[in-house]
């Protein structure tokens, strides 16, 4: 008598359940961002400029509403970013960061824009034929 043997598919099932497990709390964490491929254009801007927060190597954060050369805290970034959506609620969001400042005040900008409305945080960047060599 022919009989399917079902050991091995327990066993798949068992690696797949475990490696549920631990990516589960992973996908979790962290900021919704849209991220442009490497590959790819410049993303098309509409026809209002869009809004760029600068953190620089000392990780200050300058935004491009009012004085752009003044540093500004976390709860005026926040702020500032909320009034320039409500105006313009199209308006889209990037964060350009200083290749020397610390990851974490990157992820702290956008959570920042991200506690302030932003459907979405684009990151700028420099093509690569374009980049400072040190």
């Amino acid at each position: 008598m022919a009989e399917i043997n079902v050991v091995p598919y327990i066993d798949v099932m068992l690696v797949l359940l475990i490696i549920f497990m631990v990516t589960a709390p992973l996908l979790a964490q962290g900021v919704v961002i849209d991220l442009p491929e490497a590959d790819s254009e410049p993303v098309a801007t509409p026809d209002q400029e869009p809004l760029i927060v600068d953190v620089d190597a000392q990780g200050r954060y300058f935004i491009n509403v009012g004085d752009a050369t003044v540093p500004v805290d976390t709860a005026t970034l926040q702020e500032r970013v909320a009034d320039a959506l409500v105006a313009q609620p199209g308006r889209s969001v990037l964060v350009r960061g200083d290749r020397d400042v610390a990851y974490g005040q990157v992820v702290g900008a956008m959570v920042v824009l991200q506690r302030a409305g932003a459907p979405s945080v684009g990151l700028m960047t420099q093509p690569p034929e374009q980049a400072a060599r040190p």
